[in-house]
């Protein structure tokens, strides 16, 4: 039993959107973060959506975000850990992250123990009852030949094609208003009781929502949504025995 962990959680950056200008503005902002964190953080979750669009094609990745993955490569290289999630914008990573920058990527929710607390951690797209659309376009966006079809744009082509309809289609960007719509129309909060009949967690920790939000799901259980960096710039903290939601607040320099 540690109760002096310090575990971070952060989602849904969306870096790349709205525009290069106003996107460096925030990235700056999360490797300040970052910087803070990793001065007493014992891990670090990432749960998708760090990049509003990525693809990686066999000898090529997006250009831009140097300061974010120099940042992570840093934080990995004093050996921190660093999980990554991927998001409905950025499921086409494949083995980037984990070549590069030591950091695994997971393409579904997986589970962790710290100090005796089950927590299931995901991004959390197409999870729980409805977004039917959202989830069949997941399939076919996720379907090897797809993929396939895919690469053989050019770059120049590919990326400027998918970021146009990442920010202007919301049912491939599977963004919409960020409303709070009650506990029985939250999607991830059913889906979180829904688990609960059959295993206690502790603790579900999802981004996608763009909402920051703790809910009681059961006895003892809680789901949370990380919020986004966009409008909020919130994250989560376990510190061994509780888990708080906060916003970054950056000192005047």
């Amino acid at each position: 039993m540690d109760k002096n962990l310090k575990i971070y959680f952060a989602s849904d950056q969306h870096f790349g959107a709205p525009n290069p200008e106003e996107s460096f503005i925030r990235e700056k902002k999360f490797v300040n973060w970052l910087d803070e964190v990793k001065k007493d953080a014992d891990a670090i979750f990432l749960l998708g959506d760090l990049f509003d669009f990525w693809f990686e094609y066999k000898t090529v990745v997006p250009k831009g975000f140097i300061r974010v993955l120099g940042k992570l490569a840093e934080i990995r290289d004093t050996g921190i850990p660093v999980y990554f999630f991927v998001g409905n914008h950025d499921l086409w990573m494949q083995d980037y992250f984990e070549k590069e920058l030591n950091i695994p990527v997971y393409h579904d929710n997986v589970e962790f123990i710290f100090n005796n607390k089950l927590f299931l951690i995901g991004h959390g797209d197409g999870k729980g009852p409805g977004d039917l659309g959202y989830k069949r376009m997941k399939k076919v966006f996720t379907n090897s030949f797809s993929k396939w079809i895919f690469r053989w744009l050019h770059p120049d082509i590919g990326v400027r094609l998918a970021q146009y309809l990442s920010v202007k289609n919301k049912l491939i960007s599977g963004a919409e208003d960020v409303k709070f719509l009650g506990e029985e129309n939250e999607w991830l909060v059913q889906y979180a009781k829904r688990k609960l009949e059959s295993k206690h967690y502790d603790y579900f920790i999802f981004g996608h929502r763009h909402l920051p939000m703790i809910i009681d799901v059961g006895d003892n259980s809680k789901y949370v949504n990380l919020g986004d960096w966009i409008g909020y710039f919130t994250y989560g903290v376990f510190d061994g025995e509780n888990f708080e939601l906060k916003k970054f607040e950056e000192l005047p320099k």
